[in-house]
């Protein structure tokens, strides 16, 4: 059985390296809505046979349950690779032979682009995973177990997954994405971002409605 995981933490706290342009309010319902973004094409998913939440924010366990999606519930987050090394350990408890985290980041992200990922072929151990546009980090990762290396997440992730992945024995497949790779950490990611087709996200209608662009061309004026 595969399956996805979706970590999802307090919004209220996200995007901390966007403090310079936006506010602490406009940081959250930015999250927000790339949240949903997520879970819209969580839903379309064909080939996940579970789909796992772990959290303890209120709005994802009340999503998660109108989905029918299973929560993982925690009692506190120290950090995001605590949450999915515990909620993975738990899959694998459950029989679940590969996993695939997801952030909740991705607004380009499409079923499609999930469906890729699960429908890859290859015995364990193994993990297949996307990378950043730039190459450091680490977007998506589907490991089978679930459980077959801890996680690190940041700047160099991919680094370490690999050569955690290699001490394990496992074989690495690597896969590029364009609308995977594009996450949203910073301003340099809301500039990249804004250069593709948001129609139709709820991302692109938060931009749209709270004028970053405009934004970004009053502070590049003298």
């Amino acid at each position: 059985m595969r399956a996805l995981l979706l970590p999802v933490k307090d919004l209220n706290n996200a995007k901390q390296r966007l403090a310079g342009l936006l506010t602490p309010e406009e940081r959250c319902s930015l999250a927000q809505a790339m949240l949903a973004d997520t879970l819209r094409a969580v839903r379309g998913v064909r080939l996940a046979e579970k789909i796992f939440v772990v959290t303890n924010y209120e709005p994802a366990i009340r999503a998660a349950k109108e989905n029918g999606w299973e929560i993982l519930r925690e009692g506190s987050q120290i950090s995001e690779s605590a949450s999915v090394d515990w909620a993975s350990r738990i899959c694998a408890e459950r029989k679940v032979a590969g996993l695939l985290r997801l952030p909740i980041d991705l607004p380009l992200m499409r079923a499609s682009d999930i469906d890729e990922l699960l429908a890859v072929d290859c015995a364990a151990p193994a993990v297949v995973m996307v990378p950043s546009r730039y190459g450091t980090g680490t977007n998506a990762i589907l490991r089978m177990p679930p459980a077959l290396f801890p996680s690190h997440f940041g700047e160099g992730s991919f680094a370490k997954h690999r050569a955690e992945a290699e001490r394990a024995g496992a074989r690495v497949i690597i896969l590029r994405n364009a609308r995977l790779e594009m996450d949203v950490d910073d301003e340099a990611d809301l500039r990249a971002l804004l250069q593709h087709d948001l129609s139709g996200t709820q991302t692109g209608q938060w931009l749209a409605e709270n004028r970053v662009v405009e934004r970004f061309a009053a502070a590049s004026l003298p």
